[in-house]
């Protein structure tokens, strides 16, 4: 399944007759995805640095564990790093000119701790890795990572490409990860567009794991689309490889579970709107019983 055939009758005509079918060639699509960028990584000299950027739910987490997984393959360890763990704390965040905190800058993060973390790691194969609780907006612990001759540190992250973190580490593989498809009918018109495709995960993700509701989500979603534009879209240029994480059967499965949390939004909502036209869109799709979806699939980051 090399190339995508992201056509709704297509999808929904394999969601009925073969499901399995239609579930394994898109996984293996993705597997060979990691596989290739894992193998272009280990041409790399000593300690090998993935960097891995991409939007809000583009699938960076189950990337990096499936090129960890990968490296394994061929003997080796690899460690993924989050940016988000190296956020400022809340009281040294850069403010916007409303006052209010800006995380979606490079600058929300502790650049100078993240560059000496990365050197050390690189040069003598040790560092110390912070974790941050958000919670408390504050670091609630520094654990030591010690790598072996040949491992790989995969950092992920919005700002993984910025300019600011790469000239640390100028020898690294930069990879950019999207939902870089849409999905047409047979008239060629947009069924769901890439930033629907992500809402959709961004949806289900936020009230499965976040106890955030959909208007919620959407409520905050422009916000997060900004930063993007703003911060993220400019930094694709510097990518060496480059990602589609579309898994073509997903809104046969994600619809069963993201439709009821559409509903739950009132018709006098400002996202009601916005809301109805994804419903729409979701419901145009066969149902594929979640079940279906392989343990280690990059839509369990969104289903659980």
């Amino acid at each position: 399944m090399a190339n995508i055939n992201n056509n709704l009758e297509y999808i929904n005509q394999m969601a009925r007759d073969n499901p399995a079918g239609l579930v394994a060639a898109t996984e293996q699509r993705y597997n060979n995805i990691t596989a290739n960028i894992a193998k272009r990584a280990l041409s790399c000299p000593g300690h090998k640095l993935v960097m891995l950027a991409g939007p809000s739910a583009s699938g960076k987490t189950t990337t990096a564990q499936k090129l960890a997984e990968a490296l394994q393959v061929q003997g080796m360890m690899a460690y993924r790093v989050s940016l988000d763990d190296f956020y400022l704390e809340r009281e040294h965040l850069p403010k916007l000119p409303d006052g209010t905190p800006d995380i979606e800058s490079v600058h929300a993060l502790d650049l100078e701790l993240l560059r000496n973390t990365l050197r050390d790691l690189m040069e003598t194969g040790r560092g110390e890795i912070p974790h941050f609780d958000f919670a408390c907006g504050r670091r609630s612990r520094f654990d030591t990572l010690v790598l072996g001759e040949n491992d790989m540190i995969v950092l992920e992250g919005l700002h993984a490409l910025n300019p600011e973190i790469t000239q640390i580490c100028p020898c690294c593989t930069k990879v950019y990860i999207n939902v870089s498809s849409r999905i047409y009918n047979e008239k060629r018109e947009i069924v769901l567009d890439k930033r629907s495709l992500r809402l959709t995960r961004r949806i289900l993700r936020d009230s499965q794991f976040r106890g955030s509701s959909a208007e919620q989500t959407l409520a905050m979603w422009p916000a997060v689309t900004q930063g993007e534009d703003h911060y993220l879209a400019p930094c694709k240029q510097f990518a060496d490889i480059l990602v589609n994480a579309i898994h073509i059967y997903e809104p046969c499965v994600f619809a069963a579970r993201v439709l009821p949390l559409l509903d739950e939004i009132p018709g006098g909502s400002l996202y009601a709107k916005q809301a109805r036209r994804l419903a729409v869109a979701l419901r145009c799709f066969e149902p594929l019983p979640e079940i279906q979806v392989p343990a280690d699939s990059l839509l369990r980051e969104f289903l659980g």
